[in-house]
């Protein structure tokens, strides 16, 4: 048996070892799994999406030059009408009946219905301004687009008769000019869900495999540890058993232990320690108990008087809300009837700029309050259309400061967020930009895709650098008090963010200070 003079030396060399080879092996072989996955599913998706396109526009292609063949071969024989007829129905019998999801359409170009085999009821009907759950004109953009020189894509919300429900999808069209038709096809962007999910097995296969080799490893050190504690837990086990005799005696006599009796020498050290210690818990109990009959009765009063203060600030922050909302009603409707009979006068401009900053910081303080009370449901939203909306709304108090925007926005960027949350977002971002921007400077505005499956929002200032970037996101945290403001708008904008996984990222500096978020486009968590 080992009889080592330090607890520390006997056990340390044994816990590197274990945590070296445990974190090595599991790191290398997690890792370079997790990185393998990753990289098949992307190139798949990537692969999958560009060969479904490829076909669909391939399938519009042939069956548009089967329409011109047909159509210049019978048309000294046969009528226009039989014709169409003749063409329609050679394109319902190519149909494959089994796989609802995949059908031709044809409309002309005044958004008729010529030809939806799965839903018949709809043929000759108009739908040239039927749009989907995101307000988009679906068969106006499928008309406009396929009248290109070589047709093109949308994207869009459609019905899947596979669901039953409405999904996300893509379709090719192509004009027939001859006949004012057009001609598309498409295909639903969940499809790829179901290789993904076969994908995800054959991954989670190979995990179990790089579990069994580090269980494997597991239970050789299990077994190295084993040996550890038969030749310390003994000695262990010994020490503190003396040490515990050892506190019985000190309650009849009042002698520190005997060093002899104990082998290793941090044992040593604790049983001294504990000798002084006891001797000032002694002279402390009085004192603690003195001070015990009083802190209770202290704490209580305490409590309620703070309790009392908090409930008092809530009631004055939610009448005050309540009560500012109709006056600056009130001020917003008389300054767009001024604005009416004098648009340029400049001292309405200001009044109207300092209105819109009472009514964001309205906006705010109600959120606040009802955060906690209200759900907030999530919707498909064009984004880009509600950035250029909310600037709009922002620019007379940009120019009432001398500042102006300069934006680069990408159209028809489609994100699933709830209005309300993404405003708070925005305004935040837009009013701290215009509040520390350097008089005269610019505020650049970006919206575009970051990748497939991610939307970047980004405002970059012209201002001082930003010191405390941990505490800029805090509750009442100011980094220039002279601004003005109360310092809840970017602790808002976190909130938001963490519980919808919006990623944040400031970045400044002597020159600028520019904040990102990135958004994922169909996050489904609960707001």
């Amino acid at each position: 048996m080992i009889r080592a003079k330090s607890l520390y030396h006997l056990i340390l060399y044994s816990i590197i070892f274990i945590i070296f080879l445990t974190s090595s092996f599991t790191f290398i072989i997690i890792d370079n799994a997790f990185d393998d996955f990753n990289e098949k599913i992307q190139i798949m998706k990537n692969d999958y999406f560009s060969k479904q396109k490829d076909l669909i526009e391939a399938d519009i292609r042939k069956t548009t030059k089967f329409i011109d063949y047909y159509h210049n071969k019978y048309k000294d024989t046969k009528t226009e009408q039989e014709i169409k007829n003749d063409v329609l129905h050679a394109i319902e019998m190519m149909r494959e009946v089994e796989n609802i999801n995949d059908y031709v359409f044809i409309y002309d170009f005044e958004g008729t219905s010529v030809y939806y085999p799965i839903s018949r009821n709809n043929i000759g009907k108009n739908l040239y301004e039927f749009t989907d759950p995101t307000g988009k004109r679906v068969i106006k953009e499928l008309v406009d687009i396929s009248q290109k020189k070589n047709g093109g894509f949308v994207k869009y919300i459609w019905y899947k008769p596979e669901l039953k429900d409405e999904a996300l999808k893509i379709s090719y069209a192509l004009s027939y000019k001859p006949w004012n038709w057009t001609i598309g096809k498409g295909i639903y962007l969940d499809e790829i869900d179901a290789l993904i999910k076969e994908k995800k097995k054959e991954h989670d296969e190979k995990i179990s495999n790089y579990i069994l080799q580090i269980l494997s490893l597991t239970i050789m050190l299990v077994l190295y540890s084993i040996f550890i504690y038969k030749n310390a837990t003994i000695l262990i086990v010994n020490d503190v058993k003396e040490i515990g005799r050892y506190f019985k005696e000190t309650q009849k006599s009042d002698t520190r232990i005997s060093q002899n009796r104990l082998i290793f020498g941090e044992f040593k050290v604790i049983a001294n320690y504990a000798y002084d210690a006891m001797h000032n818990i002694k002279d402390k109990n009085q004192m603690l108990e003195g001070l015990n009959k009083h802190l209770e009765e202290k704490v209580d009063e305490q409590t309620k008087a703070l309790s009392d203060l908090l409930e008092s600030q809530k009631r004055f922050l939610k009448n005050s809300v309540h009560e500012v909302n109709t006056p600056l009603s009130i001020i917003r409707t008389n300054i767009d009837l001024l604005k009416r009979h004098t648009p340029t006068n400049k001292y309405i401009a200001n009044i109207e700029s300092g209105a819109k900053i009472i009514q964001y910081i309205y906006d705010d303080l109600s959120y606040l309050i009802k955060k906690d009370r209200v759900e907030y449901p999530k919707e498909y939203i064009n984004f880009s259309e509600y950035l250029i909306e909310r600037l709009n709304f922002f620019d007379s108090i940009a120019k009432a400061n001398d500042l102006y925007f300069i934006n680069n926005i990408e159209e028809d960027i489609y994100i699933k967020f709830n209005h309300t949350e993404l405003q708070r977002i925005v305004d935040n971002n837009i009013s701290n930009s215009i509040k520390y921007s350097k008089p005269k400077s610019p505020i650049y505005i970006r919206l575009s895709y970051f990748n497939d499956e991610i939307v970047e929002f980004s405002v970059k200032t012209n201002s001082e650098m930003i010191e405390n970037k941990e505490k800029i996101f805090s509750d009442f945290y100011r980094e220039n008090n002279s601004r003005g403001g109360f310092g809840l708008g970017l602790r808002i904008v976190k909130e938001i963010c963490d519980k919808n996984l919006v990623i944040i990222n400031l970045d400044s500096n002597d020159k600028d200070t520019k904040f990102t978020y990135r958004f994922r486009i169909n996050e489904n968590t609960t707001s």
